[in-house]
């Protein structure tokens, strides 16, 4: 197939080109490249992409109407996969107006993209922090989650809104990933794993938040992209039970469907701390620190409608996907293999 997938040189969006190239699958890549982190590192994933048989990059902003516009009439995907997104929930609150323009305009011109040019499939990255408010532990796709606690989780519930209006308007099926904690190797030098090995092989301390009383669902990034990937061949279906007297959340009578991905075993952030210590072989200082806000102290996923519709199964032990951050960190970083 023709797939474009947005977010090209993106944690996921990198690993998702490397494992439809490697079936055989025409890959459009795009990206902004902006610059919300270290550019360089998102330079890094796109060289191992470009050059490649079957793929093609495309440096563009989706908030860009008119570029996004011709850059669907030119290439005619056949589904889309659209991974790009300004992230972050703390950065939500320092710089909102950067998640109106990619979430919301952003995700616009995807979702007119699709409908114009007969897309057969859109999958689009939602995220664990729609739950927001809740507390009914493992989130469900069947739950309610109207009480987000940042922007940038408003921004996700808004594109699963705007999805189904389009599912229903135009019978454009659409399916929304809800992603939680992702790690591994190439990953977001934003992200707790990513910001803790840094300061643990450079000798600084690291701040723990809400005292370390987290714990999150973390998955392993290998295990993320083979739902990602079985997500987009299955076309959302229709709920034929669907009632509009008890309405699902997570399903619809339009070819709409919303599923948690992540391990379904959340872990303590301690833990998660004392694997990175044991693994690099060096002690940290810890700086116990109140929650932030926008915060959540925990994520667990329940995963139970995914694994039935595509048989999505993570596999990756916690302490194994560490040992292989760790080891790509050293080896992007040029560095010894010991501490």
């Amino acid at each position: 197939m023709k797939i474009l997938v947005t977010g090209a040189a993106g944690f996921i969006g990198f690993h998702t080109c490397e494992l439809l190239l490697g079936r055989g699958d025409e890959v459009v890549g795009l990206d902004n490249l902006n610059d919300y982190y270290d550019v360089r590192l998102k330079e890094a994933r796109l060289a191992r992409l470009k050059g490649r048989p079957g793929f093609r990059f495309h440096r563009l902003d989706l908030a860009d109407r008119a570029g996004m516009e011709a850059l669907f009439a030119a290439e005619k995907p056949q589904r889309v996969i659209h991974l790009a997104a300004q992230a972050g929930v703390r950065y939500s609150i320092r710089n909102p107006h950067a998640y109106v323009d990619s979430n919301l305009v952003g995700f616009m011109n995807i979702l007119e993209g699709c409908r114009h040019h007969g897309v057969e499939h859109l999958v689009y990255a939602s995220s664990s922090s729609v739950y927001g408010a809740n507390t009914t532990m493992p989130f469900s796709v069947h739950h309610t989650v109207d009480h987000p606690l940042s922007l940038y989780a408003a921004t996700k519930k808004a594109n699963e809104l705007m999805a189904h209006t389009y599912s229903h308007l135009y019978r454009l099926p659409t399916t929304g990933l809800r992603f939680f904690t992702v790690y591994g190797p190439w990953g977001r030098p934003d992200m707790a794993m990513f910001l803790f090995t840094e300061a643990i092989l450079a000798g600084r301390p690291i701040d723990v938040f809400n005292h370390g009383r987290m714990r999150r669902d973390f998955t392993y990034i290998d295990d993320i992209v083979q739902g990602v990937v079985r997500t987009c061949d299955r076309i959302a279906p229709v709920n034929p039970d669907w009632s509009g007297a008890a309405p699902d959340p997570g399903t619809s009578a339009a070819p709409y469907r919303i599923y948690n991905i992540g391990n379904h075993q959340p872990a303590e952030l301690m833990h998660v701390i004392a694997c990175l210590e044991k693994t690099i072989g060096k002690t940290v200082e810890k700086r116990m620190l109140p929650m932030q806000a926008g915060d959540v102290p925990a994520t667990y996923a329940d995963v139970e409608d995914l694994t039935e519709a595509v048989g999505f199964r993570p596999a990756t032990p916690i302490e194994v996907g560490i040992g292989r951050f760790v080891a790509w960190y050293r080896e992007y970083h040029r560095l010894p293999a010991t501490a």
